[in-house]
């Protein structure tokens, strides 16, 4: 009896000795999976910050308009006798555009001439009777005096004549013509628009501080949406010496070439003004950048310990960020050239994470990035 119980305690015993090993062991082997599921490796996109040329720029938005532009009119009224253009045309200054019809003004300058020519024979024979002292002197000044008479009504009537064509004022290219021929126009009403398309002012109001840093011929660089990629250059021309009381805004003018008149006026357009001297600073791509209330950071990968089967740590910092270009982002301080800085698939990590990198789809990082439709 004794015996038995020995044994059934024996058995007893070892059935709870080998439960309570087993426990512990799934409790390690529970932990160690748990440790390495708590910080897996991460994959991340990174870029190395180097240091590139960077010039401090003033950005705004303009409107263009041509150097000369006018909607072309008649200062008369009359019918549409000849249109010597066609919609689109370019021409040169003094080009005939359109003649209104005219006989009868044309008729009454021939008129008035004949009476002047005949005022100069007069006078030309009163003179050489003058001089054997046939006539007096107060008959010769009255001959001059109906020359001269008749020879502003000559020139009245021509300047009348004149009215009724209609030519370019300058040089540029013709818009779309909105009269036809037969067509009776009133004074005043638009024939057709002339725009002088090189150069090109493009007009752009910036904040009162700006004044500072600005100067006539101070270098300015134009895009618009139409050609993407395509910098228009050209130089401020002048600056309004009245600021707006109630924007605190100055309207600066910019002149900008455009020879083969791929700009209009009327466009919206993009300014980028340079300012200051060009600098050498560390540069990164704008998605390096974690943004938050308290400051500004980024994660550095560092090179991975001995036996680590990631690709390197990452260690977050604080950085000190001045202006944008584009895709990318000044760092003034917290960054070296060289650092390897993460640039997507920050949000999964933290101090100490181990990553693995992989940079097959990232994006280039451009100072003036194209949008396209694809």
């Amino acid at each position: 009896m004794i015996k038995r119980m020995v044994i059934m305690l024996l058995a007893t015993g070892a059935v709870f000795g080998g439960l309570y090993w087993f426990q512990n062991f799934k409790a390690g082997i529970i932990k160690q999976v748990m440790a390495g599921m708590s910080n897996p490796p991460q994959t991340v996109s990174t870029a190395v910050a180097a240091r590139t040329p960077w010039q401090d720029e003033i950005e705004a938005v303009g409107t263009l308009k041509a150097a000369n532009g006018a909607d072309l009119a008649l200062e008369v009224s009359g019918i549409v006798q000849n249109i010597s253009f066609k919609s689109g045309d370019s021409v040169s200054a003094g080009q005939t555009l359109l003649q209104l019809a005219a006989q009868e003004d044309i008729a009454k300058l021939a008129s008035l001439q004949a009476t002047l020519d005949n005022y100069v024979i007069t006078l030309d024979r009163d003179k050489a009777q003058q001089a054997i002292k046939a006539v007096s002197q107060a008959t010769v000044d009255t001959d001059t005096a109906n020359v001269r008479n008749a020879q502003a009504l000559v020139d009245q009537q021509k300047a009348v004549v004149a009215q009724k064509t209609l030519t370019a004022p300058f040089g540029g290219r013709l818009g779309i013509r909105s009269v036809d021929l037969g067509q009776y126009l009133t004074a005043g009403t638009t024939v057709v628009t002339l725009q002088a398309l090189d150069p090109l002012y493009v007009d752009v109001y910036l904040p009162q501080q700006a004044l500072s840093r600005l100067k006539v011929g101070q270098e300015v660089n134009t895009t618009v949406d139409v050609y993407p990629g395509r910098v228009f250059k050209g130089e401020i021309s002048a600056i309004n010496p009245k600021v707006d009381s109630t924007t605190r805004n100055v309207l600066v003018r910019a002149t900008i070439k455009n020879p083969d008149g791929a700009l209009l006026p009327g466009m919206f357009t993009k300014v980028a003004i340079a300012i200051g001297s060009v600098q050498q600073l560390v540069t990164l791509p704008q998605t390096a950048i974690v943004y938050n209330p308290y400051g500004d950071s980024v994660f550095i990968v560092d090179d991975k310990a001995k036996g680590d089967q990631a690709q390197g740590v990452a260690r977050q910092t604080f950085v000190k960020t001045g202006n944008v270009r584009g895709d990318n982002v000044a760092v003034v301080d917290g960054i070296q050239p060289g650092d390897k800085v993460v640039i997507a698939g920050q949000l999964k990590l933290r101090n100490g994470t181990p990553v693995n990198i992989d940079n097959s789809h990232v994006p280039p990082a451009e100072d003036a990035p194209v949008v396209t439709d694809q």
